[in-house]
């Protein structure tokens, strides 16, 4: 392990930015592919709601929940607008309006 530490500090020497460089890149992967999730969960959600008729109202809350998810995901990355995605994905109204709502716990 010393020898990571050493050419850790060796790169830091030469150009202190590439020290942190792969991991930055690591972080940005991760935050990619978690947007990318959380979108997949969003149009799964969003196809049960379109496909439901009974117990549509169970669904539409788990389509509620997907896209509240993914705007906060969004957010957490830098992306403050939605709009975009709202028309590129569709979300209905009845979805957009129980945002960030809880239902009510079923005894």
């Amino acid at each position: 392990m010393s020898g990571l530490r050493e050419s850790l500090d060796l790169i830091r020497t030469v150009r202190p930015e590439a020290g942190t460089a792969a991991i930055d890149h690591e972080i940005a992967a991760e935050r990619a592919s978690s947007l990318g999730a959380a979108e997949a969960r969003v149009i799964k959600a969003l196809k049960a709601l379109a496909e439901a008729s009974a117990n549509r109202e169970a669904v539409l809350d788990d389509a509620r929940d997907a896209v509240w998810s993914y705007f906060v995901q969004r957010e957490l990355v830098g992306f403050r607008r939605h709009a975009d995605v709202i028309q590129a994905l569709a979300i209905p109204g009845d979805v957009l309006v129980g945002l960030g709502a809880r239902p009510a716990r079923r005894p």
